[in-house]
């Protein structure tokens, strides 16, 4: 059979990682139940609606002119004394103030006065973007959300296989690049930084793709930069009258950013974004007798949320105008809903123009569909589906991501990068050679990492519940194989990336 060069660049590397468990206990002693959803991280910074200050009550003060009006100074005259009365009844009188408690957090108390102020109902999107990362209150960014104590689980924190076959990819796109000396590895929304630490770990003989790594990690959370940087065995080094900081897995100096902008470009580049498009707002639209009107969120009587129609074109329109060109007529006949996300044409936009003028590749893996997306969101705790308006800030909120409108966006931005896919997850990882990988880690381990290496594996290929599972029901591994899609935007000068030949 032909193999393409990179096919067998790939091969080669598969045979020279290290054939067993990674890591410490935690590593080799991991047992997860299944996942409900995946969710990320995204994690992009946003700016806070700051909510007003009620005006200066007027009260002390016309209350003081009011008694002065009752004291003034009697007249000279001995004759008929004045009398002057005040007519108080235009005063304001405010309710009496209750030292009850409120039950609302910060966050929800944030978004009400956002809704007060304004008077009106706010977007889905501006709805899920405080929800996940508000500077003070988002659900990600005071908190780590994700394994089995969090509220939901990634494939890295399934197997530490699945990183391992990042690696592989990026190390066949750096041979397709030509080697470069150096290189950005630029991850959005890391999580953990298990995917990153696993891709290292198993890319550790290859000292020349190590040697010529950059780590730019692009996270919003200091919570979640903390943990990364543990995860990574990091440690800062003195360099001149300055510090560095270096990931004692490779050598590597890492840095941290709040956005893809900040990253410094000018290097060939490569760039993962594993569950990080799901969790970018959304906004929602939906068909109605005068036509597509956004989908809000406002409050009702008793101040609670609620899903509200706008009774006016809203400004996002122009992104649904925007997503509706690239769709047939038919497609959109069938649909009722569609769900449109700027952010994402906006960073896919940002990607394309770095890779276009500096080289590389991006791998976007994410559950979602080849086309147009409608009513998705949902909310995820503690891996149980929640109702997307309960309890703001304590549920992760993701959404379907829209696999056509990042390839439009890519390709309408420079003729000199290619669009590969989507595939699904089973069939990228597959052609990677996971199958062998798994094959190699059961012959040096125990029955019980045996038993989690088989459960991880479906977890990450399998298609529906593993029929293999003698446990508990509520713990039948469920496969993400179908769900989760694959799909690359590399420099045309690379040619096509493995596995999409």
């Amino acid at each position: 059979m032909f193999r393409s060069p990179a096919a067998a660049a790939a091969a080669a590397f598969l045979r020279l990682i290290a054939p067993r468990i990674s890591g410490g206990s935690d590593a080799t002693h991991r047992r997860f139940p299944p996942p409900v959803s995946a969710s990320s991280l995204a994690r992009f910074s946003s700016t806070p609606t700051s909510s007003p200050s009620p005006p200066p009550s007027s009260v002390s003060a016309r209350d003081d002119e009011a008694e002065d009006g009752q004291h003034q100074e009697e007249p000279r005259d001995s004759g008929a004394k004045l009398s002057i009365t005040v007519d108080r009844s235009g005063l304001y009188n405010p309710p009496e103030h209750s030292h009850e408690p409120s039950s609302d957090s910060e966050l929800v108390k944030h978004l009400k006065s956002i809704i007060k102020f304004r008077s009106g109902p706010i977007s889905v999107a501006e709805y899920m973007e405080e929800v996940l990362t508000n500077p003070q209150s988002g659900f990600y960014i005071n908190r780590d959300v994700f394994g089995p104590s969090g509220d939901f689980i990634t494939s890295p924190e399934v197997s530490q296989m699945f990183g391992e076959m990042i690696g592989v990819w990026a190390m066949c796109l750096w041979e397709q690049m030509g080697q470069p000396e150096k290189v950005n590895l630029i991850e959005l929304g890391p999580g953990r930084g298990t995917l990153l630490a696993d891709l290292l770990r198993g890319s550790a003989k290859f000292v020349n793709f190590t040697k010529a790594l950059n780590i730019n990690l692009v996270e919003c959370s200091p919570t979640l930069q903390k943990v990364q940087y543990n995860t990574l065995k990091c440690e800062d080094e003195p360099v001149g009258d300055e510090t560095r900081t270096v990931s004692k897995l490779c050598g590597a100096p890492v840095s941290w950013h709040a956005s893809l902008e900040h990253v410094p470009s000018g290097l060939p580049t490569i760039i993962v974004a594993h569950e990080f498009y799901d969790a970018l707002p959304i906004h929602q639209f939906q068909k109605a007798s005068r036509g597509w009107c956004e989908k809000m969120v406002d409050l009702t009587e008793d101040s609670s949320f609620r899903f509200v129609l706008s009774p006016q074109p809203t400004a996002s329109l122009l992104y649904l105008s925007k997503r509706c060109h690239w769709t047939s007529s038919e497609e959109l006949e069938k649909v009722e809903h569609i769900e449109v996300c700027p952010k994402a044409m906006e960073i896919t936009e940002e990607i394309a123009e770095r890779i276009s003028s500096d080289g590389g590749g991006a791998l976007i893996i994410d559950y979602g569909k080849d086309g147009i997306v409608s009513d998705s969101l949902q909310a995820i705790r503690k891996h149980k589906f929640v109702h997307i308006l309960d309890n703001p800030g304590s549920a992760d909120l993701s959404a379907y991501v829209d696999f056509a409108s990042i390839r439009h966006s890519a390709k309408e931005v420079s003729d000199d990068i290619s669009v590969h896919g989507p595939m699904t997850q089973s069939q990228f990882l597959g052609s990677l050679g996971i199958n062998f990988r798994v094959e190699a880690l059961l012959q040096n381990c125990t029955e019980e990492q045996a038993e989690s290496l088989r459960t991880g594996y479906w977890q990450l290929v399998g298609d529906g519940e593993a029929p293999f599972w003698e446990g508990p029901d509520d713990q039948t591994p469920i496969g993400m194989g179908t769900r989760y899609l694959a799909m690359a935007i590399v420099n045309k000068k690379q040619g096509t990336p493995v596995p999409f030949e």
